[in-house]
């Protein structure tokens, strides 16, 4: 028997996206109506956003797809604040063009997910620079500062744990949950918004969001979060040792990509299918019932479902073949990943395989690139390295032009010497 009524939570619980709500059956009734118009804001700290976003726009799709109304929104306003929520020091403060080029390079993930348009139900995009670059700082103590209480702010997760770590806040990210606030009663104003969505660790600031719209006059507003998803080994989703999995196609390639999903633990495949894909509970269910060598084919259909999410079918087949080029039958396969060395660096004593390892973002620093090298985890042109003083010089180029690096079995970039 179903828990929800609606279609919307329904498909939230069972999919694992749900953490906490604020009023589950008066969320449950506006949803069975077809009546929740939800929004998750984003800031444009960097050019891209990354994978450990990927819950929330997810969120976002479900709405729009259970046929509610669904709002993306960039924080171009907030970004100049800087979210404290877990962090020990504040963020650097940008630039508003930085933010303006961050906000261009993350608005066109959005389309690969969600329908934008005039539509009732059609998806829209606004940015709270649009109300918070123009409040009036009286005016704003007086509308809305004064309805927080610095006694309950303290014990928002954003600032106390802070202050125990004796980690200095400063009174600009102390400000950042009034204007997070705000930005719901404002949409609820102007848009009709009534749930904010978002992690867990928001959960304090969107249900502070909840009870200023209740005291500045608003319809019934309410919080629902998500669980923080972290790896079956414990380690935190979406960090590699090349670094964050971005989601834009120019900061990781769609193979990059496949493979980030490809990679996943056994223990996540039937938990990240749920989460990130829109394949139904009764395939994943087969998918997660498969054992042994078997559970490979589940997680290539992750890889494939997921890049294909993003970054379009045709994008994830090629990725899908590339892997199957590469690890079957040993070619270097034109859709790897590829840096461009420049060519006079492979003279004059050549690059060593240790730099090399590291450019290539197949290891973390020469210690670990050299630790890989001793256990046999390495290959140059599919040939197995055991010396971490080699250099890679004009003669280390195979036939295709290229040196094709290897950790394992799973990754693989291209160095191509560059002019």
């Amino acid at each position: 028997m179903s828990k929800f009524s609606s279609e919307f939570l329904n498909t939230l619980s069972t999919r694992g996206y749900i953490h906490q709500c604020s009023d589950f059956d008066g969320l449950d009734q506006l949803a069975r109506k077809n009546e929740v118009n939800t929004y998750i804001g984003f800031d444009c700290t960097a050019r891209s956003l990354h994978v450990g976003s990927l819950v929330q726009i997810m969120l976002l799709y479900w709405a729009q797809q259970t046929g509610q109304k669904a709002i993306a929104l960039m924080g171009g306003g907030t970004t100049r604040v800087g979210d404290p929520s877990g962090r020990d020091e504040g963020r650097k403060l940008l630039t508003i063009e930085e933010i303006e080029e961050n906000k261009r390079g993350i608005q066109s993930v959005f389309a690969k997910f969600l329908k934008f348009g005039n539509g009732p139900k059609d998806a829209i995009m606004v940015d709270n620079a649009e109300w918070l670059t123009r409040l009036n700082y009286i005016d704003m103590l007086r509308d809305i500062g004064r309805h927080f209480s610095i006694n309950r702010m303290l014990t928002m997760d954003s600032v106390k744990l802070r202050l125990e770590r004796e980690q200095e806040m400063s009174f600009i990210e102390f400000n950042y949950m009034i204007l997070q606030a705000y930005d719901f009663t404002e949409l609820a104003r102007r848009y009709g918004t009534n749930l904010q969505m978002g992690g867990s660790d928001q959960w304090g600031n969107i249900v502070t969001g909840v009870d200023l719209g209740r005291r500045m006059g608003t319809h019934q507003l309410y919080a629902l979060t998500t669980p923080l998803i972290t790896l079956s080994s414990g380690a935190k989703m979406g960090k590699t040792a090349a670094g964050a999995v971005w989601l834009n196609a120019d900061m990781r390639s769609p193979y990059e990509y496949w493979q980030f999903w490809r990679n996943s633990e056994d223990a996540d495949v039937a938990r990240f299918l749920r989460l990130f894909t829109t394949l139904p509970l009764g395939e994943i269910e087969r998918l997660a019932a498969l054992g042994g060598a078997e559970i490979n084919d589940a997680k290539k259909t992750l890889a494939t479902e997921a890049t294909a999410l993003l970054h379009g079918k045709d994008a994830a087949a090629e990725a899908a073949e590339t892997a199957r080029r590469t690890f079957e039958e040993g070619q270097a396969a034109e859709g790897l990943p590829t840096i461009d060395v420049p060519a006079a660096s492979f003279r004059d004593g050549g690059v060593g395989l240790l730099n090399a390892l590291v450019m290539a973002g197949l290891a973390s620093s020469n210690g670990d690139a050299r630790r890989q090298i001793q256990g046999g985890a390495v290959r140059v042109n599919d040939a197995a390295v055991s010396d971490d003083k080699l250099k890679l010089t004009e003669g280390s180029f195979n036939q295709e032009g290229v040196i094709k690096l290897s950790m394992g079995r799973k990754k693989h970039v291209l160095l191509k010497a560059a002019s």
